[in-house]
């Protein structure tokens, strides 16, 4: 019997339940959780403009909380949490030292690690 995921809709409850999944969870991860395709969740999304929107609002309420507390953080001097903040939200950029003042600049060191490296 062939399935008609395409036609799936969702109920409020299951609206409801998006929101406060999208606060963790990608929207492939949220389509996982509900046990469909991620392309019949983006479908289910086109046909209810009202999940989408609690999809969009769930991951904006989650994004408003944690820029409030990295905000909290940069104004109590935490010099990471502002650097990050300006590098993310004021396009500060760091750049290398111009080539007349290099025997004036300290040297620049850049540590690079490489995450879920596989050993051979």
């Amino acid at each position: 019997m062939p399935r008609h995921d395409h036609l799936k809709t969702l109920d409020k409850d299951e609206i409801t339940k998006i929101e406060a999944l999208a606060a963790y969870l990608s929207a492939d991860q949220v389509a996982d959780y509900f046990g469909m395709a991620r392309s019949t969740f983006y479908e289910l999304m086109k046909r209810q403009p009202d999940a989408w929107t609690a999809y969009r609002r769930g991951r904006s309420q989650a994004i408003a909380v944690v820029a409030k507390s990295l905000i909290k953080k940069a104004r109590d001097g935490d010099t990471i949490a502002a650097i990050f903040y300006l590098k993310t939200q004021a396009g500060w950029r760091e750049k290398e030292p111009e080539a007349e003042n290099t025997e004036d600049a300290p040297p620049v060191t850049i540590n690079i690690v490489a995450k879920n490296a596989r050993k051979n």
